[in-house]
């Protein structure tokens, strides 16, 4: 029972880093990626449509992202769609493909960049001490009604620390990994 604590714990720390990693790639970073893209959704029949779903996201340069609808009809509502978003970046309409230039960083704003990683990174640390401190609380709830001993308690927890080394380890990772990207550039 307690083996099954400390790995529904691991399994949602994991998930903890995939969040993390999904945040981090909207992050503009001054290179063309699909992902920003991700969060906007378009008006298609009255429905709100996600853009991936509605058009192909294409990379032809480093700093170019060049989206191509199924439909050619809604490409005045995906450039609005993209003006109304919070990216930051005006679309080029050629009549058949919208062409997206994603400007280089300055200075500054990468800095206020990475430290935007290091909050995101932190709110995921946070999340997996949260996980770690109820799986301990479960830990100890078996520990008082005689499923587990004091010793195998006092192991269960070191197992956990373990496991949430691991996690926060990965966690400064990718936070360091996105932060060089953005340094760079």
């Amino acid at each position: 029972m307690a083996n099954e604590v400390i790995e529904q714990a691991k399994a949602t720390m994991v998930k903890s880093e995939e969040a993390l990693q999904r945040e981090l790639g909207n992050i503009r970073a001054g290179r063309a990626n699909a992902s920003l893209l991700n969060r906007i959704s378009v008006e298609y029949y009255g429905a709100p449509t996600p853009l991936n779903q509605m058009a192909a996201i294409t990379i032809p340069e480093p700093r170019v992202l060049m989206v191509t609808p199924y439909d050619k009809s809604v490409l005045k509502d995906i450039e609005a769609a993209i003006n109304m978003s919070d990216l930051g970046i005006n679309p080029a309409n050629d009549g058949s493909v919208i062409r997206l230039v994603i400007p280089q960083l300055t200075g500054d704003r990468r800095k206020e960049l990475a430290k935007e990683v290091g909050k995101y990174a932190e709110t995921a640390k946070i999340a997996v001490r949260n996980i770690r401190r109820d799986a301990l609380d479960t830990l100890k709830k078996q520990q008082k009604v005689s499923e587990i001993t004091e010793d195998e308690l006092h192991k269960f927890e070191k197992d956990m620390q373990d496991v949430t080394d691991q996690a926060t380890k990965r966690i400064d990772e990718i936070a360091a990994a996105k932060e060089k990207e953005i340094t760079e550039g």
